[in-house]
């Protein structure tokens, strides 16, 4: 490559790091230099890194990035530094944090950080030897630690002194220079995804006090793979090679004597802390972002900070769910303004003085989250509603920065199936698909998938599976949310871009394909939902087969191909003579001596497979859907209906039951199902969870799919289609006074409003210009538009 291909992109700057150092595994690096500003310039950062950065202005917090790219890609992130600029000299800082190693979160590729502080269109500063910036290696960020989780990089521990960030803002501070050298020239391409939010919010209640008793080795530890797998398949460092182990160091601390307080915070707080003491904090709801505070310290101080969504027995289990959710500070005699480097997620926060002793003040965190969720308006007369959207809006917000993630705690990971869901909520609360496009480009720029078979997509990615692993069925929802995208896009060019890869990736599926033309035997992780149904997924899954006539159907709308329309429906009627037992469909049949032969193992989740997938429906399948509506559900825990079929589970079964109760007129029982399933998680985290019990991710982004149902069968926006330009308003039967809500839309936004008054349903719908809007009534009542009001 040119050194003049990425001139869009910069102008002088060239990727650098600090000489032969681009390969080490979890080393920081700063940067920083001057820019000086006239009256009336106005200042931009555009910077690309790898693996991650955040950057200062003067020593104020700008940002947090880059947004994530495919391998050998990088996004360029473009910052305005004017409004907090000074007139004559500015300090920017950049600390870049490159961790070599595989997760399902960030890239493996070697670190590097290319950024230009232009005026207008004048480079000032630049990473180049001509232009200003220097470097140092930032070793305060203890190097040699264990990995988070599985499925993230590395935790964070420091070792500091006095006046560590000084760096940040006074060019006559102490700062090791190292020399830099050119890495090899890089691919960008623009971020295309907003900016975050960055909104500063403070715990709002000291919940508990107590102590820690400090234990010698007790020889039973946590030893999870992140720690016990690392080698050629999982980046890190060796047990042996660690620092300290920091899992090790909390379990020795357990708690005791620890007391309920539940006292209102202020903001500006203090909370002393002696040897061995600590203090739970409280924000309120899950939030996700960058746990800071002010630390001041007058002898040497070991700090933790242990944080979770929920409590167990009232204190913190930072091993809760597979992650080592915990900070370690070193602290020397001084006055600290911490602010953690990674993003993580909360409710409680505990800060343990494990040695020395501390006053902890202006607790705070810095949220990392999508700055366009707030726009959507949702109001109905039903309170339950309100608290389940607030919370849906909530889940998505922290899980739509740069790309749909499934979760922003354990993994930060695009996965697939989750994005399928928060696509559409994406659209409903945004009235953007920039996201989403972004989500898809992610999959189409690369050359290929190392480590996975010709053709399958990654269960998640930008990611490194180095393992191996893959679902095979998961790369089919991809099909069926690109046919979704065009209806919400209309981007042609992004479905011809994309058609090579998916033609490949059902010539993959040709092998697996058996005499009745079912998929048997898929090799990889065959993954259904978190419920009993995952163990019934050889050798012939039906509701993977489900899914695949689904793909196909999708596959010959998108590219009219009608041979894949065609084989979609022989693959359902194979599924409908094979898996329908008369009462049931089962989840699947095993070969044996050369014939399948069908199984009783049936599950909840499998019936709804075949009816969210067009193999069933209730007019074909009458006695199935009503046993499906009046016997399951979430009343089936306390009514133990049908016991030999398996309880579906949050993700993804209890979702499609209520897609389902939605789609056939159902819409009132859909409605309080979801409260059934959701009120709970909403008023304990003020998210929505990855299961039905608090075992797992408390924060989960496919749950904010509930949105996107609250304003189709509530509020009554059924459908938008920008390409036609036109609404539908549907609104139907339901025990519920009135609703409104606004939707942000390209061009403008829709207001809606509804009440049923007099016997009647009184509406009004304001649409952005040139919309056509059509109206469906199905609330039984006669309709009166109130269009000469206002709403």
């Amino acid at each position: 490559m040119s050194k003049k291909a990425n001139h869009a992109h910069f102008r002088s700057a060239r990727p650098i790091w600090p000489k032969d150092r681009e390969l080490d595994r979890n080393l920081t690096a700063g940067f920083r230099g001057v820019a000086a500003k006239r009256k009336d310039d106005r200042l931009t950062l555009h910077i690309a890194a790898s693996t991650l950065y955040r950057c200062y202005l003067n020593g104020r917090f700008v940002g947090h990035g880059p947004a994530r790219g495919p391998h050998g890609h990088y996004r360029v992130d473009v910052w305005d530094l004017s409004e907090h600029a000074n007139e004559g000299d500015n300090i920017i800082a950049i600390e870049v944090a490159g961790y070599n190693i595989n997760s399902y979160y960030v890239l493996d590729q070697p670190s590097f950080v290319q950024a230009e502080v232009r005026a207008g269109t004048e480079v000032l500063l630049a990473t180049t030897a001509e232009r200003g910036f220097e470097a140092a290696l930032l070793k305060e960020r203890i190097q040699k630690v264990q990995r988070f989780s599985f499925q993230r990089t590395f935790v964070e521990a420091y070792a500091l002194q006095s006046g560590f960030d000084r760096w940040r803002s006074d060019m006559s501070a102490p700062f090791d220079a190292v020399i830099c050298a050119e890495t090899n020239e890089k691919l960008m391409i623009p971020r295309d995804v907003p900016l975050a939010a960055f909104t500063v919010r403070h715990p709002i209640a000291l919940y508990a006090r107590g102590e820690v008793a400090r234990r010698k080795s007790q020889g039973v530890y946590w030893r999870d793979r992140s720690l016990t797998d690392i080698g050629p398949l999982l980046g890190g460092y060796e047990m042996e090679q660690l620092a300290f182990i920091l899992s090790d160091e909390l379990t020795d601390l357990p708690a005791h004597s620890l007391r309920i307080i539940r006292q209102p915070l202020a903001q500006g707080s203090s909370l002393k802390l002696k040897p061995n003491e600590f203090g739970i904090m409280d924000m309120g709801i899950n939030r996700t972002g960058f746990i800071g505070s002010t630390v001041r310290c007058r002898i040497r101080t070991l700090l933790y900070i242990t944080f979770d969504e929920v409590l167990r027995e009232d204190d913190v289990d930072f091993l809760r769910f597979g992650c080592v959710n915990a900070l370690r500070y070193e602290l020397e005699p001084g006055t600290y303004r911490l602010e953690s480097f990674e993003p993580y997620t909360l409710r409680y926060m505990k800060w343990i003085a494990a040695e020395g002793a501390c006053e902890v003040s202006e607790v705070y965190m810095r949220e990392y989250a999508n700055a366009a969720a707030g726009k959507a308006q949702f109001e109905s007369g039903d309170e339950r509603l309100n608290v389940i959207f607030e919370a849906g809006r909530e889940t998505f917000r922290q899980n739509v920065v740069d790309l749909f993630m499934d979760c922003p705690s354990r993994e930060r990971a695009g996965w697939l199936c989750d994005s399928y869901f928060m696509g559409r909520a994406a659209f409903s609360l945004t009235g953007q698909t920039k996201v989403e496009r972004a989500f898809f480009e992610n999959y189409l720029l690369p050359d290929g998938f190392p480590h996975l078979p010709e053709g399958m997509l990654p269960m998640c990615y930008p990611a490194d599976h180095y393992d191996g692993v893959f679902i095979p069925n998961w790369s089919l929802w991809f099909v069926i949310q690109l046919e979704e995208y065009l209806e919400r896009s209309g981007d042609r060019q992004l479905i011809e871009a994309m058609r090579a890869r998916i033609l490949e990736l059902f010539d993959y599926f040709e092998r697996f394909k058996n005499e009745d033309g079912l998929l048997e035997r898929l090799e990889g992780w065959v993954f259904l939902e978190w419920s009993k149904a995952n163990e019934f997924v050889q050798d012939v899954n039906y509701p993977s087969n489900m899914l695949y006539a689904a793909s196909l159907a999708a596959a010959g709308r998108l590219y009219r191909l009608p041979h894949l329309l065609q084989e979609a429906e022989r693959v359902n009627q194979a599924i409908r003579e094979q898996s329908f037992n008369g009462s049931f469909f089962i989840d699947h049949a095993v070969r044996e001596d050369g014939r399948l032969v069908q199984t009783p193992n049936k599950s909840e989740v499998c019936q709804y497979y075949a009816f969210y997938f067009g193999t069933a429906d209730p007019e074909r399948d009458p006695e199935l859907w009503h046993t499906l509506l009046t016997g399951f559900g979430p009343s089936r825990k306390r009514t133990n209906a049908y016991p030999d079929v398996h309880e579906a589970n949050a993700f993804i079964g209890n979702y499609l039951r209520l897609e389902l109760l939605a789609r056939y007129g159902y819409v009132q029982q859909s409605l309080d199902e979801s409260a059934d399933y959701l009120l709970y998680m909403a008023e304990r985290t003020g998210t929505l969870w990855e299961n039905d019990g608090d075992y797992a991710s408390c924060n989960h982004g496919f749950a904010s799919h509930v949105v996107h149902s609250l304003i189709r069968d509530v509020l009554g926006v059924y459908q938008i289609d920008p390409i036609a330009r036109s609404i539908t308003l549907r609104l139907n039967d339901l025990e519920i006074s009135c609703c409104k809500g606004v939707l942000p839309l390209e061009g403008g936004a829709i207001r809606v409003a509804w009440t049923k008054a007099s016997g009647r349903v009184e509406y009004r719908i304001d649409a952005p210009p040139g919309y056509k809007v059509k109206v469906e009534n199905r609330t039984g009542l006669p309709l009166h538009s109130r269009m000469d009001e206002t709403i």
